[in-house]
């Protein structure tokens, strides 16, 4: 192997998994909404994958059409910019509606007590609530219903900031098929990552105590969305 087709690939890999690691908002939000939506481990893998998946094609694809075109490197990452704060108000414009839909379902399945007298003289209570049963179901899968795509969606719109400049336009002088594998090596290296980090933090959510609070789990979840959608427009994770 040429060496510095060596040290791309090591780069690739470093970079797929620190810049993973230090943006939030790719493993967060599928985090909140497994553990929110009580997702199963499977539907948890698929979502993650597949909204990675999309994540690094849209970023790869780009790139191979700036490489094509012979596209100056500086309007690819004119266009990624852009890319990356629409993604980012995305998240944080469905972290909000979500987070108020939570708190809005949580407060409305409110239980209370009514007092009731009988004609004998019993007087008792009862709790309920006015949200029944049935519509909470139905709302219930609507909601699994949507979010994951709106995930997906959101993420095919995020770019890979550092893939284009940094791996795809060097291994361009290489050749093209340098070029997918620096790029495989680099997705591959992002999506594991999220994975790994999403299932080890629902893992460990197993052993903590949070289950008086399930009621409020949509609006944690849309809270947690929104503060890594803005992490990456304020803070630029």
């Amino acid at each position: 192997m040429d060496q510095s087709l060596g040290i791309l690939l090591l780069t690739a890999l470093s970079i797929g998994f620190i810049h993973t690691i230090l943006g939030p908002d790719h493993y967060i939000p599928f985090i909140a909404m497994a553990k929110a939506g009580e997702w199963s481990k499977i539907k948890t893998v698929i979502v993650t994958v597949l909204a990675g998946i999309g994540h690094v094609m849209s970023s790869i694809l780009l790139g191979f059409i700036g490489i094509a075109l012979g596209l100056a490197l500086n309007i690819l990452e004119d266009i990624e910019s852009m890319r990356g704060d629409f993604a980012g108000w995305a998240l944080i414009t469905f972290g909000l509606i979500y987070f108020i839909w939570g708190l809005r379902r949580a407060f409305k399945n409110k239980k209370h007590s009514h007092w009731h007298k009988h004609p004998e003289g019993v007087v008792h209570d009862h709790e309920h609530s006015h949200k029944s049963e049935h519509a909470h179901v139905h709302e219930e899968s609507a909601s699994s219903k949507i979010t994951p795509w709106v995930l997906f969606t959101i993420f095919v719109f995020g770019p890979c900031e550092a893939l284009i400049p940094l791996l795809m336009y060097p291994a361009a002088n290489s050749g093209i098929f340098e070029v997918v594998l620096v790029s495989t090596v680099f997705g591959v290296s992002t999506i594991l990552t999220m994975l790994t980090i999403v299932m080890v933090a629902l893992y460990g959510f197993q052993f903590v105590p949070i289950e008086k609070f399930n009621k409020y789990s949509h609006a944690a979840a849309g809270l947690l969305i929104l503060i890594s959608g803005l992490s990456v427009q304020v803070l630029g994770l």
